[in-house]
């Protein structure tokens, strides 16, 4: 499955039946058809849209939870992911609102705004705290359900707002 995962502009049919021999990725022996309309079916890519506010981490474990409802994955991989260089994805405590307070309490006390920074943009620091924060986590799904601790949640984290962000979720089962 590496092979067709690497495989940028044929088809997974083309890849099978041998036609395709760019060199990228040859035939996988005993591959059929109809595991190949399988595997397409199990892999799940949904996006999300989130208006922020100035400076927040918005709690999106409910959608990550109904992605993986909607894949059907009993087992899998689940990625989300964050396309912006000054917002992130976390997962961390959502029992208690003052986590997520004092993470950015933290973060902003890490990561000041500076005047020695050059960016013309002005929004250094929120491309530092995104950096430390990440672009995406990967969940363990098992019996159809993310596996989390008893106290996390996934969180996106903006640090360059007001804006209308995305983020992806796919689910590999």
């Amino acid at each position: 499955m590496v092979g067709i995962s690497r495989c940028r502009d044929s088809t997974l049919e083309q890849v099978y039946d041998g036609r395709h021999r760019a060199g990228i990725v040859e035939p996988i022996s005993g591959i059929t058809a109809a595991t190949i309309q399988e595997w397409r079916e199990k892999i799940m890519l949904s996006s999300h849209t989130l208006k922020t506010g100035k400076e927040g981490c918005y709690d999106i474990t409910s959608a990550v939870r109904d992605a993986i409802r909607k894949s059907g994955t009993v087992a899998g991989l689940c990625i989300v992911y964050c396309p912006h260089t000054t917002a992130g994805v976390t997962i961390n405590e959502n029992a208690d609102p003052d986590v997520v307070k004092d993470l950015l309490y933290g973060l902003d006390k890490a990561f000041p705004d500076r005047t020695e920074f050059r960016h013309a943009e002005g929004n250094s620091a929120a491309h530092l705290k995104t950096s430390c924060i990440g672009s995406s986590v990967t969940i363990i799904v098992e019996n159809g359900s993310p596996i989390l601790g008893t106290w996390q949640g996934v969180y996106f984290c903006e640090f360059d707002g007001p804006r209308e962000r995305k983020y992806h979720i796919k689910v590999i089962g």
